[in-house]
């Protein structure tokens, strides 16, 4: 703790004694297309444009919990990020961290939760849901490196069960990226450190009486690890839009693609010995690719809204965490194969009755997975097979809420929400094999009190779930041991309770809210394994504060804090603690613009101490990071600058402790396994605007 606040006080100095970005027009997803791109013309002038920091937008009266928001797209533009998944960090109390490749899908810390890939922080683009369920890595995997950040228009953030919109996965925390329709035409190219090298290229143009969006990106990273990680990543966006008056669509081509060598976490003891360097390897041939495929279409059409996609997705990974802990002759690499179709849409319609506001509707998805799979392999070779299946596994909810009034600025909401998720797994093991259902009915409560000007309090309950991969419900036998296993169920329910205030006074907006979240259990299938591994149930509650400050028009100052406390329930006091479930984190930053070109920033994220098994005996580091980035505007064309990790941190990206074995030990060696943050790096990048 003490070394993260000497750490804010350097990042908050500089910054003090050195700017706010250029800041980009925000509007509620309802609203009329933005006004034209450069060089297009319009039978009528643009409307003037209104232009503030997402942070800063107003939520009292409109929010209806205390840790719900909006980031703008100023708010992130001048900020440094070193990897696409980053940007979820924009959700105050939310840390992305990764463990195997650039390529892969991060890891997400919240509320206590290591997420994994996703497990309960539920993710959409442009309404789509990201979220795989059943997913050959893992549970939830949540995979946002197919976005463009420069086609972000904003991100909407709400945190726990409360909300009837959403299901799946919605139990920590719900992040939703928008993207533009219009964009004035770019090029954009980036070089750096370890190999690494960016290009983009965006624009917009009209076309008949709408938008037609379009932008490519091209990327490659070797990275600091002494087996290169070779990425390569292309990805593209056709998007078209037209309407106004409150009837506006959308349509949208994307398409991404990914591949990359990994170094995955190394054990602490072959980097003690000096058999490896921290930035080692142990197998070199670890990696994976990625190819997604998707289509969506949007339509406003006065209060109802709807929603459809369809999404092909293939994704491969070679992994090897225990290196010859089973196979002390071959050791133990395996593959994970997910390909698949995703089908669905939502739709919602809304009624106004004078004082009160009735919103219905409902959403369905059908994923049909033609393969999923664990398999042996060598040398990133296939040899064999643990188990393959494939599925069928439709979903869909209904809901109904409602916002009344009760009296000058108090207002009461309502909701219920109805889920059900069917099933049917078709193994390569017959006696894996097999149909079935699950459902949940999940009530939703708040109030929001301004009770002065400027000052609204809230409270809320919730109910929601995350759903578990159905192998496991269909499970009987251990595909990889024979022995009998336990099915688990579809649907996890999760309860959840906050109180909260948020403040928004003159350049300040600030909120602080205390929660208290509830699993049944935490039963997830364990891709690595190929089975299910049932945990207790558990209990998380903790506090979080945020401020975004404007002291002066050239200048933004944001800070946040999170802590949790995360305990399994129903299991000694002395076995409770829950592995990976980061108590404390910390971010701040700081950009000032001296003068109108410049745009300075700095930025710190923190994560503490967490327990890496359940009696707490063995505990991870703390991660202390600070990135700072200067940018100058040249008329048309922008150079930006960007140090990260600036004080050259030697912490660890992640950290887990469990039993593995090296060519050439007797007996598995329990140990910690980390992978280290990446050093202190330098990228330059410019770009030109048409």
């Amino acid at each position: 703790m003490q070394q993260a606040m000497r750490a804010l006080a350097m990042a908050t100095t500089a910054a003090a004694l050195s700017p706010v970005p250029a800041l980009s027009q925000e509007h509620d997803p309802d609203d009329p297309p933005a006004p034209a791109a450069s060089g297009t013309e319009r039978s009528e002038p643009p409307a003037e444009q209104i232009v503030v920091y997402g942070r800063a937008i107003q939520q009292i009266g409109i929010a209806t919990s205390g840790s719900q928001g909006t980031v703008g797209y100023a708010d992130f533009d001048n900020v440094p990020i070193s990897r696409t998944g980053e940007l979820v960090e924009n959700v105050p109390g939310v840390i992305a961290t990764q463990h195997s490749g650039s390529g892969k899908a991060n890891q997400y810390f919240l509320r206590g939760f290591n997420l994994d890939h996703g497990t309960d922080f539920a993710g959409f683009v442009d309404g789509v849901p990201i979220n795989m369920r059943s997913h050959g890595h893992g549970q939830g995997y949540l995979d946002f490196n197919f976005l463009i950040p420069e086609l972000l228009e904003r991100v909407d953030y709400r945190k726990g069960p409360y909300f009837a919109d959403v299901g799946d996965f919605s139990a920590a925390g719900t992040v939703s990226f928008v993207t533009r329709d219009t964009v004035d035409p770019f090029v954009q190219g980036q070089v750096g450190a370890f190999g690494y090298r960016r290009a983009v290229a965006a624009g917009s143009t009209m076309l008949g009486s709408g938008d037609l969006l379009a932008a490519a990106q091209v990327q490659g990273y070797d990275g600091p690890w002494d087996l290169p990680e070779d990425l390569r990543r292309v990805s593209g966006l056709l998007k078209y839009s037209a309407g106004a008056a409150g009837r506006t669509f959308s349509v949208q081509l994307n398409a991404y693609d990914s591949k990359w060598t990994s170094t995955d976490q190394v054990p602490r003891r072959a980097v003690r010995s000096g058999a490896i360097d921290r930035f080692g390897f142990i197998d070199p041939d670890l990696g994976g690719k990625t190819t997604r495929i998707g289509t969506a279409a949007k339509a406003q059409l006065g209060k109802t809204s709807l929603n459809a996609f369809a999404t092909f997705y293939d994704f491969r990974l070679t992994s090897n965490f225990t290196y010859f802990l089973d196979d002390p002759v071959d050791g133990d690499e395996f593959i994970q194969r997910d390909r698949r179709m995703t089908y669905g849409g939502s739709a919602s319609h809304r009624v106004d009755l004078g004082p009160a506001q009735l919103t219905f509707g409902g959403d369905a998805r059908h994923d049909v997975v033609d393969r999923v799979g664990l398999y042996e392999s060598v040398a990133g070779r296939q040899t064999g097979t643990i188990r393959q299946d494939r599925l069928n596994e439709f979903g869909f909810g209904l809901y109904g809420q409602a916002e009344i009034m009760l009296a000058p600025g108090l207002r009461a909401i309502g909701g219920l929400r109805y889920d059900r998720i069917g099933y049917d797994v078709r193994s390569d093991l017959a006696a894996n094999s097999g149909t079935g259902h699950d459902d949940l009915l999940g009530p939703k409560l708040a109030l929001a009190w301004e009770a002065v000007d400027g000052l609204e309090l809230y409270a809320n309950y919730g109910r929601s779930f995350h759903s578990n991969d159905v192998r496991g419900a269909a499970i009987s036998v251990d595909p990889a041991s024979g022995e009998r296993a336990e099915a688990v169920p579809v649907i996890v329910p999760a309860d959840g309770a906050e109180l909260g205030a948020r403040l928004e006074r003159g350049g300040i907006t600030a909120s602080l809210v205390g929660f208290w979240l509830k699993l049944d259990s935490e039963l997830v299938f364990v891709g690595d394994a190929g089975n299910t591994e049932a945990n207790d149930g558990s209990r998380r509650y903790g506090v979080e504060a945020t401020l975004f400050w404007q002291p002066a028009d050239w200048i933004a100052i944001d800070a946040d804090y999170a802590y949790t406390d995360a305990r399994f329930v129903g299991v000694g006091s002395g076995a409770d603690r829950i592995p990976g479930a980061v108590p404390e984190i910390i971010s701040a930053g700081v950009t000032i613009s001296p003068v109108a070109a410049i745009d300075l920033t700095a930025k710190l994220r923190h994560f503490g101490s967490a327990p890496l098994v359940e009696d707490g005996s063995e505990r991870s580091d703390a991660t202390t990071l600070v990135n700072i980035g200067g940018y100058y505007d040249f008329g048309r064309l922008r150079v930006g600058a960007e140090v990260f990790n600036l004080f050259d941190s030697a912490d660890n990206d992640i950290t887990y402790f469990y039993e593995s074995q090296l060519k050439g030990e007797a007996a598995p060696v329990a140990d910690r396994h980390f992978h280290p943050v990446e050093p202190r790096q330098l990228r330059v990048s410019a770009r030109y605007s048409f």
